[in-house]
């Protein structure tokens, strides 16, 4: 293929479906921000603006912010990823970070530059608004819907109706608190039953013909205290998604806790009112809905297809299978989809963070190789290329060599999750971001993530109680704190065991406390104990999970067993024998705990 050819293709890829953005409100947030600086905007007021505005607050300053970028169902485009690596070098720190609720953010912006970057991102057609605050958050979505070969219909269209409904919408600008929408591909690529709505693509039969619908989850969502959500009916249909939705947030907007920030998600309204009393109260609401509702209340579902025809091969470089690397590389980042021959391929990152020049080569190599022509964010701080034929696998893996984002381990335990923690967050008390990285590093040094028997396991970390982390469906989970000898502090990690949100969904159990530089180390004996005692066709996973079940019958019985065998790894030393072991991983001062307000809710 010429270059010219190579051109045209470019110009024929396709463009984002749907404009998220609204060019006025950059002007209208530069306008806020002069007259908070003025003393004209009082700090509340002009926090909620903010943060509906999708502009977090950066650690002990008000002069920074982050700002979080929407991906709704995870989609971005080459254009939008370019345009995020033009503003990352511009105003924020040459970087980007992929949350776990496929978001992007960008750190430690000069407040007075916020208004720069919707600018930026408004000419490409996302938004930041509502990423924040008390609102409708990003609708995430799996990033293997419409690929994965267990589906039964592809439910990217809903969670992009969805997203559209309620972005903006009235009903959802001042909510109790953040309310959170998952949509999945099936019971495994999913955690529907850890958000306030999860749903599930269902089908059945009625009248000899098929009908598509949704199993849906309501109350689940992890915190501080976490619960698993319940299922509201065994079929919904898809007419009655958006009265479901509407029923809900109404119930919650009007219930909801508005006094006990701590206590104001939906998981507590369920919890105190009980799943019965809530269920019979949303499918009382859900029917006044329906019969109250404008006819032009309306999801607008678009089923057209993003894949567009494009060649295998559009240049004559090839790539090489017996590159260094690419069978492992191919083993554990790649799935073959549905549409045979093509895969999704996942870009591992570490603890989502991908630097402006990587997202530039980023948005060339989905032109070149992703027959949909754009990318998905996932629920692990990762990228997926979906559409990618294996014919060109090697020449992909060789591009992503070449840019730095060719390590293996995407889809295994070697790709820990780990919230910012401490390099930004005003709740951190641990630098939760840094021990990911720390802990991927060591993998893949001790080449774990072509272990087989650790593969479907999970480790994932959070600076704080608040599980950002998403630390209380890891199989080995932990959130920060802070330890003391005497005088002397140190950095600590509560570690949990036997969380997972798969079709069994359930919450870790409660194991140890582990201080900071030791967390590698235990991590390493517990997969110690696993060989010695594990059976012959057994996972990391499923043993951890017979042992906080009580069903495990090898010399490590239960969590009690599993703590004792940890003790000695646990033991501070003295800050003379090990000053090393006082700091927290990223710092070279001795560890004390600070934080700030938290801005999670508005």
């Amino acid at each position: 293929m010429t270059v010219t050819d190579l051109k045209q293709s470019y110009s024929d890829s396709p463009k984002p479906k749907i404009n998220w953005a609204r060019i006025e409100e950059a002007e209208n947030f530069a306008n806020t921000v002069k007259l908070f600086r003025q003393g004209k905007y009082d700090e509340d007021s002009f926090r909620r603006y903010r943060l509906q505005h999708g502009a977090y607050g950066t650690r002990m300053t008000n002069d920074y912010a982050m700002v979080r970028i929407k991906l709704p169902a995870g989609e971005i485009y080459p254009n939008q990823i370019e345009k995020i690596s033009q503003l990352s070098e511009q105003f924020s720190i040459g970087s980007a970070h992929f949350s776990t609720r496929e978001n992007i953010q960008l750190h430690w912006v000069i407040l007075e530059d916020v208004s720069e970057i919707l600018r930026g991102l408004a000419e490409v057609g996302l938004t930041s608004r509502e990423a924040c605050g008390n609102s409708v958050r990003n609708v995430m979505c799996s990033p293997l819907s419409g690929v994965c070969p267990d589906e039964e219909f592809d439910s990217t269209p809903y969670a992009l109706a969805t997203a559209r409904f309620f972005l903006r919408n009235p009903m959802s600008q001042n909510l109790p608190r953040k309310f959170k929408f998952n949509f999945t591909c099936c019971e495994k690529h999913g955690m529907v039953r850890m958000v306030d709505v999860g749903l599930i693509p269902q089908t059945r039969e009625l009248n000899g013909s098929i009908q598509k619908g949704f199993k849906i989850f309501l109350g689940g969502g992890l915190g501080n205290r976490s619960f698993v959500g319940h299922q509201l009916e065994e079929f919904t249909p898809e007419e009655d998604l958006l009265y479901t939705s509407i029923a809900v947030l109404r119930i919650f907007d009007r219930l909801g806790d508005r006094k006990n920030m701590a206590r104001n998600r939906m998981r507590y309204l369920v919890n105190d009112m009980g799943w019965d009393k809530f269920q019979n109260l949303v499918l009382k609401e859900r029917a006044i809905v329906r019969a109250t509702q404008s006819v032009v209340t309306n999801l607008e579902v678009d089923h057209t297809p993003s894949v567009i025809k494009r060649p295998i091969k559009i240049s004559d470089e090839s790539g090489s299978p017996n590159l260094d690397g690419y069978t492992r590389w191919l083993k554990t980042n790649t799935l073959k989809q549905k549409q045979s021959p093509h895969h999704s391929v996942f870009i591992t990152l570490e603890a989502g963070d991908i630097t402006s020049n990587q997202l530039s080569e980023l948005a060339t190599i989905i032109r070149e190789f992703s027959s949909e022509g754009h990318a998905r964010a996932g629920f692990v701080q990762n990228i997926a290329l979906r559409y990618v034929h294996e014919d060109d696998l090697p020449r992909l893996y060789s591009k992503l060599l070449t840019v730095g984002l060719a390590k293996s381990g995407a889809l295994t335990m070697a790709a820990p999750i780990g919230c910012s923690g401490t390099t930004s967050c005003n709740l951190a008390l641990t630098n939760s971001h840094r021990l990911a990285k720390e802990i991927q590093r060591k993998f893949l040094e001790l080449k774990l993530d072509q272990d087989d028997d650790l593969r479907d396991s999970s480790i994932k970390i959070s600076g704080c109680p608040n599980s950002c982390g998403q630390h209380g469906i890891a199989t080995i989970g932990f959130f920060g704190g802070g330890g003391r000898v005497g005088k002397e502090m140190f950095p600590n990690y509560q570690m949990s065991l036997g969380g997972r949100s798969d079709g069994e969904t359930m919450l870790g159990v409660t194991c140890h406390r582990i201080p900071a530089k030791r967390v590698i180390p235990v991590i390493l004996k517990i997969i110690e104990l696993f060989k010695q005692n594990k059976k012959s066709d057994d996972t990391l996973k499923e043993w951890i999970h017979r042992i906080v079940n009580g069903k495990e019958d090898s010399e490590i019985k239960s969590v009690l067993d599993m703590r004792k065998v940890l003790d000695p790894l646990t033991i501070p030393p003295t800050k003379e024998d090990d000053p090393d072991f006082y700091n927290d991983f990223g710092s070279d001062s001795s560890y004390h705990t600070k934080t700030g307000k938290g801005e999670c809710a508005a």
